[in-house]
């Protein structure tokens, strides 16, 4: 079993400095944040470590080469909406268009 956490603990940090982090502790995996960049809204959201509205393949090949030359898998990729908020902007807001 491979022992990982999910990077919203550590927004301040690039991509890079977590991949970093994470080797440096042993972990062998992360979950990676990928919110739409922006201002947080609610606790751990708005944590941005790959920001896929961004990401083509050169950007993808270097997350690749720099996680394999660190021993680090990326375990999920996390974004978690809340489409059950009371209040409908919010949660049109934080939903990508394609889902309505």
């Amino acid at each position: 079993m491979k022992l990982g956490f999910v990077s919203a603990i550590l927004p301040e940090l690039s991509f890079e400095e977590l991949i970093d982090f994470v080797a440096n502790l042993g972990y062998k995996c992360i979950e990676v944040c990928c919110w739409p960049a922006g201002k947080a809204e609610r606790r751990y959201s708005g944590v941005t470590h790959i920001d896929v509205d961004q990401l083509d393949q050169k950007r993808a090949n270097e997350i690749n080469e720099y996680l394999n030359s660190k021993g680090v898998e990326i375990s999920g990729l996390g974004y978690y909406p809340n489409p059950l908020d009371p209040d409908q902007e919010k949660r049109h807001r934080e939903l990508p268009n394609d889902i309505y």
